[in-house]
């Protein structure tokens, strides 16, 4: 734990040096002013990031453009999935150099997990995020240059305790109750935007290390989860695909829709952290997305993955997802989610997902969760009756942050969340009567 939080704290301050290179560089030119009028604010790189260079660490840029005549754009979230044009852009680091605009966005938090009953576990640990990418506007439309990389491969294979998450293996050995780590690689890619009107491109994405047209945003690039310390459970049901060795997806996008199909390689990361899987195009996956105001991005999905989960070596997925995000660009993000995987041969296993982050001001945040699946990978003991049973559960989480700006480019979140579950009498002797669960973290950004 110690080697892993102080590698990620100097993962973070490697660019913590940006502002006052961006602020040397401003003063150098005169204290110029950018010509954003021609610039996508509302697409910048994800719709992550602020501009936090040119003391925009403030503003709603996706907003920004929802005026009575204005032109607003959606907001773009993980891979090529869109956002509503009220959430914005996630805060971090906007330097101009040459015809490119380098976008910075890191994270890094210290956790405390605490979950009881038999399957219950406590633990400290460290997560990390650090986002690179360079956009150039041309006459002809636009280029997006992506990096996401993670130093939590820093972590045990194991992870660390997420009651009742289920997913992928450590150690041969199937991982229950735990939340894998990511890759250090988490997107390497880059878009390409052809522009057939003002409002209106045919787009082509892809990479190495990316994501296919499946599901809405990931959870950690989307609004209603930006402070929500704790990977959903049905994480495998909505964004599992969201690291993904070898993708190539192409769409036409305009104001109001986005239609847009994949190629992608359908088995997830080993237990390799560290490196790059061979890619390949072996699946498919095709994603309608609309947004008919500011405030609304609705998105219905579907794919067929091939051999996805190495406990599920000799089954392919067929999964259709739906989805609601809603912003008021006033601090209130909210998403409704469903989700049915299909194995084939095998079960169509369904999930729900409601999820809401209210920004009150600066200082405060108050989320929450409530996720109902029904999982059959509970019970791992091949020799257990109940192996392989389905059993719905159901998990209530709520918490609060608050907020403490650190100069011009840091953001402090120190905060706290707490679990609830419903499940089956018959997961009693697993899981206890009553499990529940907490979580604290303290949590550095990039940007304010």
């Amino acid at each position: 734990m110690k080697h892993a939080l102080f590698a990620s704290l100097s993962f973070i301050a490697i660019v913590t040096t940006a502002p006052a290179f961006a602020q040397e560089s401003h003063e150098e030119h005169g204290e110029q002013q950018m010509d954003h009028s021609q610039m996508d604010h509302g697409s910048m790189i994800h719709g992550e990031m602020n501009s936090g260079t040119m003391d925009h660490s403030g503003m709603n840029h996706g907003a920004m453009q929802m005026g009575p005549a204005a032109e607003w754009k959606p907001a773009e979230g993980s891979g090529t999935a869109r956002l509503p044009a009220a959430e914005g852009a996630m805060h971090g680091l906007h330097i101009g150099s040459g015809d490119w605009m380098v976008m910075v966005h890191g994270a890094v938090s210290a956790q405390y997990s605490d979950f009881s009953g038999p399957r219950g576990d406590d633990m400290f640990y460290s997560t990390s995020m650090l986002m690179v990418g360079g956009e150039r506007q041309t006459d002809w439309g636009r280029i997006q240059l992506r990096s996401m990389l993670s130093l939590e491969p820093l972590m045990k294979a194991r992870g660390y305790p997420n009651l009742f998450a289920t997913g992928e293996t450590a150690d041969g050995e199937p991982l229950v109750d735990r939340q894998h780590p990511h890759d250090l690689f988490m997107e390497l890619a880059a878009r390409v935007d052809v522009d057939l009107s003002d409002n209106a491109t045919i787009f082509l994405y892809g990479g190495p290390v990316g994501e296919p047209a499946i599901g809405p945003s990931a959870f950690m690039h989307r609004g209603s989860a930006s402070n929500n310390p704790e990977p959903p459970i049905t994480h495998h049901w909505f964004d599992s695909t969201h690291i993904t060795y070898g993708v190539m997806t192409a769409g036409y996008s305009s104001r109001f829709f986005q239609l847009e199909g994949s190629a992608f390689r359908g088995a997830e990361p080993d237990e390799e952290r560290w490196g790059i899987e061979t890619p390949k195009l072996d699946s498919w996956a095709a994603r309608a997305t609309l947004t008919p105001s500011p405030n609304w991005a609705l998105q219905v999905s579907h794919a067929r993955i091939e051999q996805p989960e190495a406990l599920h070596g000799n089954q392919d997925e067929a999964r259709t997802t739906a989805s609601i995000q809603y912003a008021n660009g006033k601090g209130l993000s909210a998403l409704a989610a469903f989700s049915a995987k299909n194995r084939i041969p095998g079960d169509t296993l369904t999930a729900w997902l409601g999820e809401v982050n209210w920004d009150i001001d600066k200082a405060n945040s108050l989320f929450g969760r409530v996720e109902n699946v029904n999982n059959d990978e509970l019970i791992p003991d091949h020799d257990d009756p109940l192996h392989d049973q389905p059993f719905r559960v159901t998990k209530f989480q709520a918490g609060y942050a608050r907020h403490f700006a650190l100069g011009s480019a840091l953001k402090l979140s120190l905060g706290g969340a707490v679990s609830a579950f419903a499940k089956p009498s018959a997961l009693d002797p697993y899981y206890g009567k009553d499990p529940m669960g907490y979580t604290l973290f303290a949590k550095l950004s990039l940007g304010r």
